[in-house]
């Protein structure tokens, strides 16, 4: 997450997230899954810009770019507007908790598809709390705006970490690990979107979950062959049932020269690990040309 803080108000870049490694642990007694998750920022980016608004309300418009868009057969094309965005309403929640009774003008510029496994809903939702609370000059330290994020998503607190993380629990336990380096990849979204609710209620528990720490070991290690074969993500069979998209993209990456290649959260945005940025480069052109959906090349991020 990059921020800004200018004379007229305060803008933030908001960058999706890859999973590297995701397995479910258990069901838990309030509906949602135990997982253990290697994530990383990157450099894929939503705009959140922030200012005063001199009337007390909050008042809230989306733009919303060609990469962020879907063929809209499942909605998921639609980004939620008014209340119903977690922008809006991660700015209620700091101002309820902070109380005040200051207003803001906020506009999102959406590049990050929704419904694509890529976090762009919570990475706005943390944004919108940085972008907030330095608008509002509250400054409050990241520590306490955590807990509003767990409130928001099981992702945001992630996106608050500000670079690689384990997260468990549903998500909101966050243990951050280093970025030895930068590391390159390609994401291919086709036109079609899935239902994270969905994918997670067809899933499996496995009898005997994979652990973290090999591909943990691998990454803080800069070992990019080892992490290649690693990858791993419990939901991609069950999301591969429910969207014909998937398993055309893993055979697509299978077809090419990468390092290893798998879906992200619970889809349908695909990613490949390449060797380095020019690779990430010739690869995304040779995507393009396919026709399969957006596609871009992009590198681990702080």
């Amino acid at each position: 997450m990059y921020v800004y803080q200018k004379t007229e108000g305060v803008v933030v870049q908001a960058p999706a997230k890859l999973n590297l490694f995701l397995e479910l642990l258990g069901k838990r007694p309030d509906g949602y899954h135990e997982i253990e998750t290697l994530m990383v920022p990157i450099s894929w980016y939503d705009t959140v810009l922030f200012h005063l608004d001199p009337n007390g309300g909050i008042r809230f418009r989306c733009k919303v770019l060609a990469s962020a868009q879907n063929d809209g057969s499942d909605g998921s094309s639609c980004v939620p507007e008014g209340a119903d965005n977690l922008v809006v309403q991660a700015v209620a929640l700091l101002r309820k908790a902070a109380g005040i009774e200051a207003g803001a003008q906020i506009e999102l510029v959406k590049r990050i598809p929704p419904k694509a496994g890529l976090g762009g809903g919570s990475s706005d939702a943390a944004a919108a709390l940085v972008g907030a609370n330095l608008l509002w000059k509250l400054y409050w330290p990241t520590e306490a705006l955590l807990p509003l994020a767990a409130q928001l998503g099981s992702d945001v607190p992630f996106f608050l970490a500000g670079g690689p993380a384990i997260c468990r629990g549903r998500g909101e336990l966050v243990q951050p690990i280093r970025l030895p380096g930068n590391w390159h990849f390609v994401v291919v979204h086709p036109s079609a979107g899935l239902s994270t609710a969905e994918v997670y209620r067809h899933c499996q528990i496995p009898e005997s979950p994979r652990c973290v720490e090999p591909i943990q070991r691998a990454w803080e290690n800069g070992n990019k062959a080892a992490l290649g074969e690693l990858l791993w993500n419990r939901l991609q069979p069950t999301a591969e049932k429910l969207c014909p998209w998937i398993s055309r993209l893993r055979e697509c990456f299978a077809q090419e020269d990468v390092l290893g290649h798998q879906l992200t959260g619970s889809g349908t945005g695909y990613f490949a690990l390449c060797r380095h940025a020019r690779h990430a480069r010739r690869l995304a052109q040779r995507l393009h040309a396919t026709g399969l959906g957006t596609v871009v090349a992009v590198h681990s991020c702080r």
